[in-house]
C-alpha cells in the first residue's frame, strides 16, 4: 500500500485540511513562499508515490489501484496548490506595489 494513502476518506480530508491551513497561513501573511513549500510538498509525495508504482505496481491489482488512485489526488493537490501560489503571489505583489512572477492568469482573477 502506498505511504500516503489518498482511497481511504481519512487521508483525503487531513490532506484538505492541511491544504486550507496552509492557504490561510500563506493569505494572512502574504507570503508566496508558503504556498511554494505547500507545492514542493505534494509534489514530492506525487515523487514518492510514483517510485512506489513503479517499485510495487505490478505485484498485486490492490496496490497498483490504490496507488493509482493517491497518484491522482497527489495531481489534483498539486495543480489546486499552484494555482493558490499565483494567487498568494499576486496577493503578495499588490502589497508590495510591485510585478507578479506571472500574470497570465488575470482574466481568471478578473472572473473570481
Amino acid at each position: 500500500m502506498p505511504i500516503i494513502n489518498f482511497t481511504n476518506p481519512v487521508s483525503i480530508l487531513i490532506g484538505v485540511i492541511l491544504f486550507v491551513l496552509v492557504l490561510y497561513l500563506a493569505k494572512e501573511t502574504k507570503k508566496a513562499w508558503i504556498a511554494g513549500a505547500m507545492l514542493f510538498g505534494y509534489l514530492a509525495v506525487l515523487v514518492g508515490h510514483t517510485i512506489e508504482f513503479v517499485v510495487l505496481g505490478s505485484q498485486n491489482q490492490e496496490i497498483y489501484n490504490a496507488i493509482v488512485t493517491s497518484a491522482t489526488m497527489d495531481l489534483i493537490f498539486v495543480f489546486l496548490s499552484f494555482i493558490s501560489y499565483l494567487w498568494i503571489d499576486d496577493i503578495q505583489a499588490k502589497e508590495g506595489k510591485r510585478k507578479s512572477i506571472d500574470n497570465s492568469l488575470d482574466w481568471f482573477w478578473n472572473k473570481i
